[in-house]
């Protein structure tokens, strides 16, 4: 994992589009806080792909950063994505096909309630912040149900849906509008879309219940809880341990401070 950020920092420092979007390098204040929370995020993944060369759906692939990683370890992976930047995808993959074996690897512009993948064809979805953005979300569950594997799992990381400061902020950009329809120009269609429609960890549970799917209790995590001036650059080890004592021990805390959650959810 460090030579993939050594790499992945050299990559953004060339790639203003990328550096917008992942804002890892682009604040000096901000690093350390940032990157703590990405490296959580990706190490989570990480250790729960635990099958050697595993067929991985990664919905909502984003810039693809994740998907690049997992295919750099072994694993067979389908990146979708319906954002504007899929065009620089190339570009991605030319940087890391340097570095690695990509041949497994790919993306693809892809609204996934119009056209699925066959029965049983993945062991693992990954969805990093995507969640959120499905609808109809019911029918995204029986989606996920009918392309896993009988021991497929869902690998999740998501914003916590019941943490204030978030909650308040995403009130004053969209008010109670939750779902909005938005035009795909690619796709020249309507499309139904979740406007930043988090949820807390219990509302994930009844969401996933119309299908057989079981939340791994083992797995979950709550990440983030102290404010940026609170790194320094040499305590992140620390402050992310003290973190992960401090949302097993207060439930108050864990649901509406802290600011992200890891889960996976197993197919019965």
């Amino acid at each position: 994992m460090k030579e993939f950020f050594s790499l992945f920092e050299e990559e953004l420092r060339a790639n203003k589009e990328l550096t917008d979007y992942h804002r890892i390098i682009n604040s000096p204040k901000l690093y350390h806080f940032r990157r703590a929370y990405y490296d959580q995020r990706l190490n989570f993944v990480m250790r729960e792909i635990k099958k050697p060369a595993a067929q991985i759906w990664d919905v909502g692939c984003g810039f693809g950063t994740t998907s690049i990683l997992l295919a750099l370890n072994g694993h067979k992976v389908v990146g979708t994505t319906l954002e504007y930047y899929y065009e620089q995808m190339q570009e991605r993959l030319k940087f890391w096909g340097e570095h690695g074996d990509l041949s497994n690897l790919t993306f693809e512009y892809k609204n996934m309630f119009d056209e699925s993948y066959e029965s049983e064809r993945f062991d693992y979805i990954v969805a990093q912040d995507t969640l959120h953005h499905l609808e109809p979300f019911n029918e995204a569950v029986r989606i996920f149900y009918d392309v896993l594997k009988p021991d497929g799992k869902i690998v999740v990381s998501e914003e916590n849906g019941s943490n204030i400061v978030c909650n308040i902020k995403h009130f004053r950009e969209r008010g109670f509008r939750r779902v909005k329809t938005i035009y795909d120009e690619r796709l020249k269609k309507d499309i139904l879309i979740g406007d930043e429609n988090t949820r807390s960890l219990k509302s994930w549970r009844k969401e996933f219940e119309i299908m057989p799917f079981e939340f791994d209790e083992e797995s979950i995590e709550y990440i983030r809880y102290f404010f940026p001036a609170k790194y320094t650059g040499t305590n992140t080890e620390e402050i992310i341990a003290q973190e992960q004592k401090m949302w097993r021990k207060s439930p108050l805390k864990r649901e509406l401070m802290f600011f992200g959650m890891n889960f996976t959810i197993a197919k019965k």
